[in-house]
């Protein structure tokens, strides 16, 4: 069988006065090598986009990190230019894609704000910056010289028994890099919470009832995924979910899907 492939959320970025869409080599660089499966980067192009067409083009999707904030008018918030940057473009693309993946049983990973898009795209709220609470933790990147560090795990948390993501990491503590300003505020229905931080932060979730692998975290773990554990066994179900999918759902050569939009 071919590799599968999953869709991959982008960013909108401008450089030189040019919109891209783009998303950091390491998500892409950890859905090839740690879960051995073929990313394609889906544009932010939001309502212009047939997003049943990518799905049924693609056997997973990956919801990734970003920069960028989900904009607060999505979840009954108020914007702010301390809370930003945004990316609406972003959210109009991601959060529909989510949801749709969800209801057709496609497997989904995803990673920081994209976790943070899954608890919105269900009906979740979140809260913003979150350093400022008291007795909170500061969950931001710290300022360090080099990637690694910056990247390196330096929060423990424990995956609650009976979840997802006690299957895959175990009952033990494991260390994550966290590294955001805000965080889901009231849980979405029909997502529970897996981990916690030390602070009370939710640090995981998964949906109730889903039809297939789903699974969000607020860490990085596509940065570790080929040397950390906790973070190869995450990428690893996921892509083993993927070949699942794709395994399981009927196959069609290129002749028979020209035909079809012929209307042969």
């Amino acid at each position: 069988m071919n590799t599968p492939l999953i869709a991959v959320t982008c960013d909108t970025r401008e450089f030189d006065g040019a919109l891209w869409h783009a998303t950091q080599q390491q998500y892409v660089s950890a859905a090839a090598n740690a879960a051995g499966v073929t990313p394609l980067l889906v544009p932010a192009l939001g309502a212009t986009l047939d997003l049943d067409r990518v799905l049924d083009a693609v056997h997973g999707v990956m919801a990734t990190g970003s920069k960028s904030n989900v904009h607060p008018a999505l979840y009954g918030g108020d914007a702010s230019e301390a809370n930003g940057p945004y990316d609406p473009a972003r959210d109009a693309t991601s959060l529909p894609l989510i949801r749709k993946a969800l209801e057709r049983g496609i497997p989904v990973l995803a990673i920081c704000r994209g976790m943070q898009e899954l608890n919105v795209a269900l009906g979740g709220t979140l809260q913003t910056e979150i350093q400022e609470r008291d007795g909170a933790l500061d969950h931001r990147m710290p300022d360090a010289p080099t990637r690694d560090k910056r990247y390196a795990p330096r929060q423990t948390l424990t995956a609650a028994p009976g979840t997802c993501l006690a299957a895959i990491a175990g009952a033990a503590p494991i260390q994550v890099n966290s590294l955001h300003r805000q965080a889901i505020d009231r849980l979405a229905a029909g997502l529970r919470a897996e981990a916690f931080a030390e602070d009370g932060i939710i640090e995981a979730v998964s949906p109730d009832n889903a039809q297939a692998f789903a699974l969000g975290v607020q860490w990085h773990p596509e940065y570790w995924a080929t040397s950390d554990p906790t973070s190869a066994a995450i990428f690893a179900a996921f892509g083993d979910a993927v070949r699942r999918h794709a395994s399981a759902r009927p196959s069609r050569s290129p002749i028979a899907e020209f035909s079809t939009r012929l209307g042969a």
